[in-house]
């Protein structure tokens, strides 16, 4: 399997090769790289596609151990996992925690980055209401372990109502460890305000938000976008978080006339 120590990390990735523009794509929290297969499957043909497992989660964790991280020592984590590939620029599309770390790899590594794919993410911290919630979840899942119930929430969560292919990400779910799980929601909480940096930010940018995100509200990822130089918008009806996942035919039109434009 194709790992890449990096930044004192083994990290999981899989790369369609190709001679083609390259496009990485960085997973959300509680994720993996599997979950932009509707995305490589649509654009292998034209684009090179790299996915990877970010620390704390898939293939790249550690079961017994995370060490203390920051969205910026993930995005460095990119910028490392793209110079191992041999990639000098590429399009950065992230959803949720893996747009939190393109935005910062797109300020702390500019000429790394082509254009921003932002899918379901935000500038801002989490908010107040919204962190307490979480908090509670956590507590009661890294305590007691991952009840149905629980398991329940954060695919209502992530996955949105009634999308068949939640069993399979709940049950990869039941795999996290606890110290896995505490780091990667601390890295979460902590994260600072970009918000006000968004400005220098000057390559091409597409924000894609589902209509029904009970995560991030759709106000926050047009605020995101309006700061942006560069962006256009696209929200998905009636779909929620991972909106990438749950209804990919309307997110690849978006992604393909973007990337059309380049």
């Amino acid at each position: 399997m194709p790992f890449a120590q990096v930044n004192g990390q083994k990290l999981y990735y899989e790369d369609t090769g190709g001679e083609g523009p390259v496009i990485v794509f960085s997973h959300g929290l509680l994720m993996d790289g599997s979950m932009f297969a509707p995305q490589v499957e649509a654009l292998r043909s034209t684009w090179r596609c790299i996915t990877w497992d970010e620390r704390g989660h898939g293939q790249t964790a550690d079961l017994a151990r995370c060490d203390p991280f920051t969205y910026y020592d993930s995005a460095n984590d990119l910028a490392a996992l793209l110079a191992h590939l041999g990639v000098r620029q590429a399009v950065l599309a992230g959803m949720s925690q893996g747009g939190y770390l393109s935005l910062r790899c797109a300020l702390t590594h500019p000429d790394l980055v082509r254009a921003l794919v932002l899918i379901n993410t935000q500038a801002l911290p989490e908010q107040p209401e919204k962190m307490a919630g979480h908090e509670v979840l956590m507590k009661a899942w890294m305590e007691n372990g991952l009840s149905d119930e629980i398991a329940g929430v954060v695919a209502h969560i992530i996955l949105g109502d009634g999308w068949a292919g939640a069993p399979q990400w709940q049950a990869k779910w039941r795999g996290f460890t606890v110290p896995n799980l505490m780091q990667c929601f601390t890295t979460l909480a902590s994260r600072d305000d970009i918000s006000d940096r968004l400005g220098a930010i000057t390559v091409p940018a597409l924000v894609v938000h589902g209509e029904l995100d009970n995560a991030i509200d759709l106000q926050r990822a047009q605020a995101m976008a309006d700061g942006l130089p560069r962006a256009s918008m696209v929200v998905v009806p009636g779909a929620g978080h991972a909106s990438n996942l749950t209804h990919p035919e309307p997110v690849n039109a978006a992604l393909a006339a973007f990337l059309a434009r380049l």
